[in-house]
C-alpha cells in the first residue's frame, strides 16, 4: 500500500500560492498523487478577505524529509503566505471513539464499515449512557464502557466520559445517536473534533417524536445533517447533509425508517471525510474536499 502525506492549508488568497506549495515538494522530490484548492471570496468588499483552502496528497516514497522535520521546513513558506498548516499520513489512523444511546443503526453501521476496511479509523472504545449494545461492541473486540446518567449526575457522569477519552486516546469522537447534550466544557476539551447526526428537521421540528411531527405537517422532503459539535447545540459548521422525497403514502413507521437510513449513511459521509483528512474548518463553514 502506498503511504502518502496530506497537507491541508489555508490562508489569505494571494498569487503564488499554489506554487510556492509545488516549489517545495518539488524541491525535496514530492510527487503530488492529488491536489484540490478552493477560494472563499469571504463577505467583505475587499480582495483581502478572500481565503485560500487547499489539499496536497504526496508519496513519501523518496521524498527528502523525514516525516518530523516535514512541517518545520515548510514553516519559511507557512510564515510567508499567512498559512495555517496540518500535516497527516495516511497510514496513521485517527484515535476514535464511538458514543451511543439506546439506538443502535448508527453505531452498527459504523461498526461494520470499519470493520470491513472502509473507514480507516482506529477504534478505540465505544461508550454509551446504556448498556445495550455491549453484546455486539464484544463482537467486534471494542471495548465497551457503559456510564448510565441522570439530571443529578450528568456533571460526573461527563467527567467519566472525558476521562475514558483521554485514557484511550481519542481524538476524534463520533455521536452515533447519543442522546445527552454535551456541555460546553465537554465541546471544549474536543474542538472540531465531535461528529453529531440529527435529522433535518431541526428547528422546524424540536422536542420528542420528530417524524410524527413531520408525518402530522405532511413533509414531502426528509434528511438527515452531520456536523461538528459546538457550544451553540446543532449550529456547528456542517461536514455532510442528503434528503430523500417521501409522499403521503409514507406512514410515521416509514419515514422514520428512512430518516435512519439517511442518518446512517449521512454520518458515514461525515466520518469518511474527517478520517481521510478532507475537511477544513472555517469559522461556521467548512470546506470538504472531494
Amino acid at each position: 500500500m502506498t503511504v502518502t502525506a496530506v497537507l491541508l492549508l489555508s490562508c489569505p488568497d494571494q498569487p503564488g500560492v499554489v506554487a510556492a506549495t509545488a516549489q517545495f515538494l518539488a524541491d525535496h522530490h514530492g510527487n503530488i498523487v492529488h491536489a484540490e484548492q478552493h477560494v472563499d471570496p469571504g463577505t467583505g468588499s475587499g480582495s483581502g478577505d478572500a481565503v485560500f483552502f487547499q489539499r496536497v496528497e504526496f508519496d513519501l516514497d523518496g521524498f527528502g524529509l523525514a516525516r518530523d522535520h516535514i512541517v518545520d521546513a515548510f514553516a519559511p513558506v507557512a510564515e510567508r503566505l499567512g498559512m495555517t498548516v496540518d500535516l497527516r499520513f495516511t497510514d496513521t489512523h485517527t484515535p476514535t471513539a464511538l458514543m451511543a444511546s439506546k439506538q443502535p443503526h448508527c453505531l452498527y453501521d459504523l461498526l461494520t464499515r470499519w470493520r470491513s476496511g472502509e473507514l480507516p479509523m482506529d477504534l478505540r472504545v465505544i461508550v454509551s449512557n446504556h448498556p445495550d449494545h455491549a453484546g455486539i461492541a464484544e463482537h467486534m473486540g471494542v471495548p465497551y464502557l457503559h456510564f448510565p446518567v441522570t439530571i443529578e449526575t450528568k456533571s460526573q457522569q461527563e467527567n467519566q466520559v472525558l476521562a475514558a477519552l483521554a485514557d484511550h486516546g481519542v481524538e476524534l469522537v463520533v455521536m452515533a445517536r447519543y442522546m445527552q447534550i454535551l456541555s460546553d466544557r465537554f465541546v471544549a476539551a474536543h474542538p472540531n473534533r465531535i461528529i453529531n447526526i440529527h435529522h433535518s428537521f431541526l428547528p422546524a421540528f424540536i422536542g420528542a417524536n420528530p417524524y410524527r411531527q413531520a408525518y402530522d405537517r405532511g413533509v414531502k422532503l426528509i434528511g438527515a445533517t452531520a456536523h461538528y459539535a459546538t457550544a451553540d447545540l446543532d449550529e456547528g459548521p456542517i461536514i455532510e447533509q442528503d434528503t430523500a422525497h417521501v409522499t403521503h403514502r409514507d406512514d410515521v413507521a416509514r419515514l422514520t425508517s428512512r430518516g435512519r437510513d439517511l442518518e446512517t449513511i449521512v454520518l458515514a459521509r461525515a466520518v469518511r471525510a474527517h478520517v481521510e483528512h478532507r475537511v477544513i474548518v472555517r469559522g461556521r463553514k467548512t470546506v470538504v474536499f472531494s
